[in-house]
């Protein structure tokens, strides 16, 4: 979450800590690790995931939902009649950003943010009822989708009622004030070593699954919650019925007991990085080569071009990839994890969505990105080689003469494979991969033609061309 315009060019450590942390350790094992670094070879987790994920999640995609911008009610009642179209793009998962009640005190702009929450156990009047809620998820579920709501559980709103009925939930200060997190004066910070709070959080996140019938939850910052916390919520709501979890956080502990699947926010910079030829494509051999040792077996990354903090506060993919957008778009879909799409980004909207105040989205947007993220979307639906977490593939790259300007990889899982070549720089590349292990006939996702791919491939790239084969 980044509620305040005051966020903007600050350093990221100040909300993403454990971020900062992962990235440490990722950036001593690239220096310290294998010296052969164009090989990429699997690698041992250190640890497991104990999380059981629902079924229906192994070959996911993800969509954000930004309910205020979506239409030009702004009502669940109203995105309700996108769900056709977001059933024909292929999409899975539902992550609808908070619905709750928004705080009226020390509110910023003129509708204030999704996350200062000031009920969490009612639907935000703008976009309706508790009734339309629960429509809209059984809707989904008729289309084989699934519904998972944002949950705020670090902080609420200045208002929230909890201030009245229960202060002793919130940190003070040495004159007994509720303070801020960091610099987000309109929101107060909760304080999780009163264990009352921990049974009021979870019976509150249990309503909603019996009340709106949703599956899961994404969580806001969490990792400025304990883990522990989570560990229990997790358990609790299982009982319930088999839950999805996402964290906003970059923490392998989190991915233990508590969350199906996290952010990918490194490789996310990566990929900014890679596009503003900041850094080259050999970066990317060292992070999938050392990732794998600091998440949990099993559990899932989340990947993505945009959301709703990057693009609000960052800029739009467009701005930060510039002529890289589909390039990433493809790569971010293919590689060990599980694609998110931001509303919007399926009609390639290039405009930076206000956070505090209406901006509709105008749904006219170029059609050429909805058949490509349809593309993409429905291969990792069909192919098992692109499944998340165990039930797909691992990646195995395939050296080629140019590293620092072509990635190449391929993923299999039993009689699927998909082999995919990236050329990640601004310029024509003429490269050489190995196929030894890998050739033989494939579609080409895109040109839906039939081709052979040789032992030793001679592939010409124009600037930023993707070649993704499948079979």
């Amino acid at each position: 979450m980044k509620n305040n315009m005051d966020l903007i060019n600050k350093p990221l450590w100040r909300y993403h800590m454990y971020t900062v942390i992962f990235l440490v350790i990722f950036l001593f094992i690239s220096c310290n690790g294998n010296k052969n670094p164009e090989k990429l070879t699997p690698q041992i987790p250190a640890f497991a995931s104990h999380v059981i994920h629902p079924e229906w999640s192994k070959n996911a995609s993800i969509y954000e939902v930004n309910i205020r911008q979506y239409t030009p009610e702004g009502t669940l009642k109203a995105f309700e009649a996108h769900l056709p179209r977001l059933q024909e793009l292929g999409m899975d998962i539902l992550w609808l950003m908070p619905v709750f009640p928004i705080g009226e005190k020390n509110r910023k702009g003129t509708l204030g943010s999704y996350y200062a929450v000031k009920d969490y156990l009612a639907v935000n009047p703008e976009f309706g009822t508790i009734d339309d809620l629960k429509a809209l998820t059984q809707e989904a579920h008729k289309r084989g989708m699934h519904v998972i709501l944002d949950w705020v559980a670090d902080h609420t709103s200045w208002d929230n009622n909890l201030t009245v009925d229960h202060p002793d939930f919130y940190k003070k200060d040495s004159t007994g004030h509720f303070v801020s997190p960091f610099d987000w004066s309109d929101v107060i910070q909760l304080d999780y070593d009163n264990k009352a709070l921990w049974q009021y959080m979870i019976s509150a996140m249990t309503f909603w699954l019996d009340s709106a019938d949703v599956d899961g939850f994404r969580c806001d910052v969490a990792a400025m919650v304990p883990a522990v916390f989570w560990d229990t919520a997790r358990a609790r709501l299982d009982r319930v019925r088999p839950v999805f979890m996402l964290a906003e956080a970059e923490e392998p502990r989190l991915l233990v007991d508590a969350f199906d699947m996290d952010y990918g926010w490194i490789l996310y910079h990566l990929m900014n990085d890679i596009a503003q030829g900041k850094k080259d494509a050999s970066g990317l051999t060292s992070y999938f080569q050392h990732s794998d040792t600091l998440i949990p077996d099993g559990a899932y990354k989340m990947y993505f071009t945009s959301n709703h903090d990057e693009n609000s506060w960052n800029g739009t993919e467009f701005e930060r990839l510039g002529d890289a957008v589909k390039t990433f778009a493809v790569f971010s879909a293919l590689v060990p994890g599980m694609p998110l799409i931001y509303s919007g980004q399926e009609i390639g909207l290039n405009r930076r969505q206000r956070f505090f105040d209406k901006d509709t989205i105008v749904w006219n947007g170029n059609p050429a990105f909805h058949d490509l993220y349809k593309t993409l979307i429905n291969l990792k639906k069909d192919n098992k080689a692109l499944w998340n977490g165990g039930f797909g593939g691992n990646m195995v790259q395939l050296t080629d003469t140019a590293e620092k300007a072509v990635f190449a990889f391929a993923r299999e899982k039993d009689d699927d494979r998909v082999v995919a070549v990236f050329n990640l720089t601004p310029e024509p590349q003429t490269v050489t991969i190995d196929m030894n292990a890998f050739r033989g006939k494939y579609l080409n996702a895109f040109s839906k033609e039939k081709e052979r791919l040789r032992k030793s491939e001679i592939l010409t790239l124009s600037p930023w061309e993707y070649r993704v084969y499948c079979r």
